[in-house]
C-alpha cells in the first residue's frame, strides 16, 4: 500500500494553498467543487467542506488546492488540514469516484487558415476555456494537458487557446497539408474524452488578469480603462476571428503611447504591423483624440 506524504505549497493567491502529494490521486483529471452538493462524487471534498473555512476544493493529479474564507488564516490551520489529508489518503479512502466508462462528448473540430501563414486555427463547436491562454513552450504548458500533448509533436512551436478554438504556430520543418489532419484529430479526441483543457488552478490564476479584473483595478487611470473598453468592444472580435488576441499592457501619459501584447495568430504575423498602425492606432486616435499618439506591440 502506498504511503502518502503531503507538502504544503503557497500560491500567489493568499487565500489558496496547494497540498501536494507524493503519489497521483486522480486519473489525470481535474476537479473543482464550490460546495458540498457539487462534491457528491468526491468523498474527500465532502469531508473537507465540513471544515467551516473551506470555500473551494480543487483536486488534480498530484495535489489538492483549497481556497479559504477570511474567517481564518492559513498559518493557523494548514498543519492540521495537511495531517487530515495524510490520514485520509493513507486509509485508502476514495478521492473521487471517477467513471472509467464516461461517455465521450460530441464535438467537431475544423481547421481554418489565418492571415499568419505559420498559424492554423482549429475551431470547436463547444466552449473549451473561459478566457485566453498562451503557451510559448512545453514548460509554460504544465497546467494544460492538451497543450503539453501538442508540444510533444516536433513541428508545434506555440499554442494559444480562446473560448472555442486553438491556434497553433508551427515550425517551417512541416507543411500544413501534411499535419493539419493529425492536429485536428488530436484536439478533437482530447476534448471528446471529457478532459479539462486547462487546469482549475490555472483558471483561478487567470481570473486576476482578465480585462474585467483590470477595469476593477483602482490603480488604473481612466484613460487606460477607456482604452481597454475600446480594445474589448471593437478590436478583440476582429483579431479573434483571425485566431489571435490583443492585450492591453500599459499607457504612458507623457508620450501618449499605448503598449499592447499580441497573441496567437497575431504574434509574428507579417501583416500585424500594418493592422496595428493603420487599424488599431488609427481607431484609438479617432476615438480618443489627442490622448493617443502611438500604439506599440511589446512583442511585435
Amino acid at each position: 500500500m502506498k504511503e502518502f506524504i503531503v507538502t504544503v505549497v503557497p500560491t500567489k493567491n493568499p487565500a489558496i494553498l496547494k497540498f501536494e502529494t507524493n503519489h497521483f490521486i486522480t486519473k489525470n483529471n481535474n476537479y473543482e467543487f464550490k460546495n458540498i452538493d457539487e462534491a457528491k462524487n468526491s468523498p474527500l471534498a465532502q469531508q473537507l467542506f465540513y471544515l467551516p473555512f473551506i470555500k473551494t476544493v480543487y483536486i488534480s493529479g498530484n495535489f489538492i488546492g483549497l481556497e479559504r474564507y477570511d474567517i481564518v488564516e492559513w498559518d493557523d490551520v494548514k498543519d492540521s488540514v495537511a495531517q487530515q489529508l495524510v490520514d485520509y489518503l493513507n486509509e485508502g479512502e476514495p478521492v473521487v469516484n471517477e467513471d472509467d466508462n464516461k461517455k465521450k462528448v460530441a464535438v467537431t473540430v475544423y481547421a481554418e487558415v489565418t492571415p499568419n501563414p505559420a498559424v492554423m486555427k482549429f475551431v470547436t463547436n463547444k466552449k473549451i476555456v473561459p478566457t485566453t491562454f498562451e503557451f510559448k513552450n512545453i514548460d509554460e504548458a504544465k497546467e494544460s494537458e492538451l497543450a503539453k500533448q501538442l508540444f510533444m509533436l516536433p513541428f508545434v512551436k506555440e499554442v494559444f487557446f480562446d473560448e472555442n478554438y486553438v491556434s497553433i504556430s508551427k515550425y517551417e520543418v512541416a507543411e500544413w497539408d501534411d499535419i493539419t489532419l493529425e492536429l485536428r484529430e488530436k484536439i478533437r479526441d482530447f476534448i471528446a474524452e471529457g478532459h479539462e483543457v486547462v487546469s482549475a488552478t490555472s483558471l483561478q490564476k487567470q481570473k486576476t488578469d482578465t480585462p474585467q479584473a483590470k477595469l476593477e483595478d483602482t490603480n488604473l487611470d481612466d484613460t487606460s480603462k477607456q482604452i481597454i473598453d475600446i480594445l474589448e468592444e471593437y478590436v478583440k472580435p476582429a483579431v479573434a476571428s483571425d485566431g489571435g488576441n490583443i492585450l492591453f499592457k500599459s499607457y504612458e501619459a507623457e508620450t501618449k503611447t499605448v503598449n499592447v501584447i499580441l497573441q496567437g495568430a497575431c504574434s509574428g504575423c507579417p501583416s500585424s504591423t500594418y493592422t496595428l498602425k493603420n487599424g488599431i492606432e488609427t481607431m484609438l486616435k479617432n476615438m480618443m483624440g489627442d490622448k493617443v499618439q502611438e500604439v506599440v506591440a511589446l512583442n511585435g
